[in-house]
């Protein structure tokens, strides 16, 4: 399983240490991945999802799971999470259309 957020698309960075004497070794830098629950309110359902502590934030911040897929580009989301955004936008248009 790659160390890559499913929502923000937030992977590893590369980074040094720097000792004392100035010497510089290539170190990674991980992501803070969590594997959280949320509730989709359109589908009525939970989603079991790999999101970093950033980006569920960030989903807090936005009103919920729903809002933050509709408003996120597709190219920074999972594969699970575009089949999710693809589901909710169905459920959205079906209940506008009726």
């Amino acid at each position: 399983m790659s160390r890559i957020c499913e929502l923000t698309g937030r992977g590893r960075q590369v980074g040094h240490n720097v000792s004392h004497a100035n010497n510089k070794t290539k170190r990674v830098f991980l992501p803070n991945l969590q594997n959280v629950t949320l509730i989709s309110d359109s589908l009525e359902r939970s989603v079991r999802l790999r999101v970093s502590t950033h980006g569920l934030r960030s989903v807090e911040h936005v009103g919920g799971l729903d809002n933050w897929l509709l408003k996120t580009a597709d190219t920074k989301l999972s594969l699970r999470a575009r089949r999710l955004k693809r589901e909710i936008a169905k459920k959205a248009a079906g209940a506008q259309a009726a």
